[in-house]
Formats: C-alpha cells, structure tokens, sequence
C-alpha cells in the first residue's frame, strides 16, 4: 500500500499493478509523507485451515494451530475473545493516512466477534478536527470524510525478521475498497525500510508486491504482481474465506494465495541505493480496509457497511 514516509518508523503506502496475473508498476511513487509510525519456500502446507472445501465461507474453523514442519509459532492473534482488539497485539492509526483515501480511521471500526476480527468501513461524515480552509496538504483541505474504517498495526508490539506469516480472512470486492495485510520497515523511514504487500485487493484484482528505496525520496522501486478475482474461476470466490501467505527467508520473498504462487523477489535484487538490504532486519504488520484513493476505485455504487473478516494471523519462524 505504496506511500512516503516522515522520520523515523514511517508507514508507507500500498500500491499495485492492475491487470492479469503478473506485472511491474511502480505504482503512485508519490505517496503521502504523513503517517509518521506507522530460497525456495517449503512446501505449501495450507496450515490451520479446515480441509474441506465447503468451509471456506465458515469463519472461525481453523481450530487448533498447526505448525509447519521446521517452524515454530513466534506469534499469533486468533481472535478468540470477543470486545476490542488485544491492545497487546495492536495499535490504530488514526485520520486520514495516506493515498488520498476517503475514509477516516478510527478503532471503533474494530471488533472481534465469533473468533474474528471485523474491520468495517462505514459510510458516514464525521468531522475533520485537522480541517484548515488554507491548508497545503489534502489531510487539511478536507473538512469532512464521509467514509469511515480502521487500520491496525503491530508497530511498537510485535516485528518479525524472516518467517512465515499467515492470514486468513474474507475480503469485500466490491468498487472502492482496498483491503490490505502488508507490513513495513521498523526503522527507518519508507521506502528505504521496506514494504511487503502480502495481500490487498482493488479493481477487481488480487495484488502481491515489494518495496524498496531509489534514488529518490518517498519514491519506491517495486516488484508487483496481480491477478484478476475472475481469473481464479470461482464465482463464489469473494464470499469465502482465503489463506494469505508469506515465505521470507535470507534469500527470497515468497506470496502466495491459497498455495497459489502469486510473486516471488529475490533479497538479492530488493537492495536500496546505498546497497542496505531492507528485507534483513525487522518489519510490522499492517492490516486495514481503505476507501477509494488513488488506486481504490469509486465506492459510491458500492453497500455499506463493509466487512473485512480476519479468522487468525500467525507468523511462524524456523527452528
């Protein structure tokens, strides 16, 4: 979810190719410099997930956890006590973010229920406190959203070098939304720190891409593939639930989709300008639902509310 950085940890932004089932863009290399922080994969091993194929619009079925052979589970959240996220797994961001999306972000869009966690997004106006009537930047033009949803992050909690992170959820793909699970550089400040885009949805397809620092600041080199929901032949595809996962290992960045191979960025390619890799250190988890923006599409045809629906996020690390 492509996006410049301030100083220090900076959340970045999501950004994709569209098309079919692969390409590079380097998608919006502008991006908002706002929001201040915030080798061969295994064996495909579909893991914690019910095997049979009429439960993928079940949530919650994933039971008990199961560990790849090799790994350990280094951390997870399976949703299963309802009420507010665990405020030891999760922050918030807060406002307006980045991308020039339309929504406003706040935690009460949040909830866990039935063993999941429900991002909604909610077309309603509220009142920007930021609003100036001279402001320079789009955050303070807007004297309103008129759209309303959360992000979540593990920045500050919870980051990771190498692994396996899972997720598995159920997203809305109807016009305007833009989901996403992605993560970013613990330190520094965006691209430079890096950004993985294990998932996010807009138009009409499924987006997997990495990013890293060029020459320009807040302007990201990117390795992106995509692939059109349609293409996946399953009209029920968007009312079921899917695993989203990523392989990250000193060599290689692996996602994938329902063990579908989606994009694959060699550590050796995925290097910044003053030859730092920014995939060997640590990188925090992003999971929001984002409105509209420069890449997510008009909502305004769309029903609201919308729900992205996430049963578990694990990340497992090897032994």
């Amino acid at each position: 979810m492509a996006g410049a950085g301030g100083s220090g940890s900076s959340v970045g932004g999501r950004g994709g190719s569209g098309g079919s089932d692969a390409g590079s863009n380097p998608k919006d290399a502008g991006r908002d410099a706002g929001v201040d922080a915030a080798s061969a994969p295994d064996s495909p091993s579909n893991v914690g997930r019910d095997a049979a194929a009429d439960q993928s619009s079940v949530p919650g079925d994933a039971g008990s956890v199961s560990v790849p052979d090799g790994y350990v589970l280094a951390w997870s959240d399976e949703f299963d006590v309802d009420g507010a996220p665990n405020p030891k797994n999760w922050n918030f961001e807060t406002g307006f973010a980045r991308n020039q999306e339309l929504q406003w972000y706040q935690s009460k869009n949040a909830s866990v229920a039935g063993g999941m966690l429900i991002i909604e997004a909610r077309r309603e106006r509220v009142t920007n406190p930021n609003y100036s009537a001279t402001g320079a930047d789009w955050k303070t033009q807007r004297q309103y959203a008129d759209y309303t949803s959360s992000s979540l992050t593990t920045s500050g909690l919870h980051a990771f070098t190498y692994g396996r992170f899972e997720m598995r959820a159920r997203i809305d793909t109807s016009a305007g939304m833009w989901p996403a699970f992605w993560t970013v550089g613990a330190t520094g400040e965006w691209p430079n720190g890096g950004e993985i885009d294990i998932m996010e949805f807009y138009k009409g397809n499924i987006l997997a891409n990495v990013a890293w620092g060029t020459t320009t600041r807040w302007v990201g080199a990117w390795d992106s593939s995509a692939k059109a929901v349609t293409s996946f032949g399953d009209p029920q595809w968007s009312s079921k639930f899917h695993v989203w996962r990523m392989d990250w290992d000193d060599k290689n960045i692996v996602l994938l989709v329902d063990d579908y191979q989606m994009n694959t960025t060699s550590l050796a390619t995925a290097v910044n300008p003053d030859g730092t890799s920014p995939f060997k250190k640590d990188q925090y988890i992003i999971i929001n639902l984002a409105i509209g923006g420069v890449n997510g599409g008009d909502p305004s045809g769309s029903t609201f509310p919308a729900r992205y629906e996430i049963d578990y996020v694990r990340v497992f690390q090897k032994k």
